[in-house]
């Protein structure tokens, strides 16, 4: 890479989107296209290719999705699949015809099958069910993954794929109807300390597993892959460390300073019962996280008060 390379980071709003935009940045590089959704609508063919046609960027680094917990992947599984393959499709095939020299895809851990094993290696992929709370998204990407793939093989493009575990930092999304786990619980502590309740109640068991990932250290590790990978095979970017989402929960009541009970509601579903990624390849090539969970979090508590934390205070 170049600092003068003309880079299209697409979904540059998004939680990772906007942190690849800090971390090129923070490395001088200042060629950077960077287009919201009023400006171009990635699900449109036509714009799409029309931009790259005028634009010809050089690197191109697609982080735009429609993404969300698992209410959001019960709810809305067409808008899933169909706008996420239609993003992928345009993105993808005008790299191809405009001359893009290299194209980082991200795709998630969710691709993998449910009982995967643990920790989960990239040969995993396509050995067994989804997990149906996500499938929608998961096969998506999946299509997403194999169409880089299959320009790899057919065109000798240099069309990367990278895994992300669990993410989380600023710019999250924490609407409770469409967040995940960790901005969800997040918020629910907060409001819960704000309202003076006595407990704040979580999905499920709390005996799932999950692995985190502060997104300020995922864009590190794009950056990295971007200089340093040129293989199509998928590869795995996590911390190699998982805990229990009541562990989690227990975490972030500490750092917010709620002080109630934590209940959890087994009526709602767990989703995978865990989901820790094999991530040898990248630790091999030299690459390592840097933000501990608690620091993390920390962190994105601080931006969620300085951004959306204004007091919810209940009715009473």
């Amino acid at each position: 890479m170049d600092k003068t390379d003309r880079i299209f980071i697409a979904g540059h709003r998004g939680l990772l989107g906007s942190a690849i935009v800090r971390r090129l940045e923070t490395d001088s590089y200042r060629n950077l296209l960077k287009r919201d959704r009023a400006e171009l609508d990635l699900t449109n063919e036509s714009a799409v290719s029309t931009f790259f046609r005028r634009e010809r960027p050089d690197i191109v680094v697609l982080a735009a999705a429609k993404v969300g917990g698992i209410k959001a992947n019960n709810d809305f599984p067409v808008e899933f699949l169909l706008d996420n393959v239609r993003v992928q499709n345009n993105v993808i095939t005008a790299a191809h015809s405009n001359g893009v020299r290299k194209l980082l895809f991200l795709g998630s851990s969710c691709i993998y099958p449910k009982y995967a094993p643990q920790p989960i290696p990239e040969r995993a992929l396509l050995t067994g069910p989804l997990e149906p709370t996500n499938d929608a998204y998961a096969i998506a990407k999946i299509a997403g993954i194999k169409l880089c793939q299959a320009y790899a093989a057919q065109y000798g493009e240099n069309y990367i794929s990278a895994m992300p575990t669990n993410l989380y930092g600023p710019h999250d999304n924490f609407d409770l109807r469409s967040s995940h786990v960790l901005p969800a619980l997040l918020r629910k502590a907060h409001e819960a300390k704000i309202n003076g309740s006595g407990e704040l109640i979580v999905w499920g068991t709390g005996q799932p597993r999950r692995e985190f990932l502060h997104v300020d250290d995922m864009a590190d590790a794009c950056l990295f892959l971007l200089r340093n990978y040129d293989s199509p095979e998928i590869i795995n970017v996590g911390c190699g460390e998982d805990i229990t989402i009541r562990e989690l929960g227990e975490l972030i009541c500490e750092v917010v300073g709620f002080k109630g009970e934590l209940t959890f509601d087994a009526s709602k579903p767990d989703g995978t019962p865990r989901k820790l990624l094999d991530v040898s390849r990248i630790t091999a090539l030299g690459w390592q996280p840097r933000i501990p969970l608690r620091d993390g979090i920390a962190r994105t508590y601080e931006w969620f008060l300085e951004h959306e934390g204004a007091p919810v205070l209940s009715a009473r």
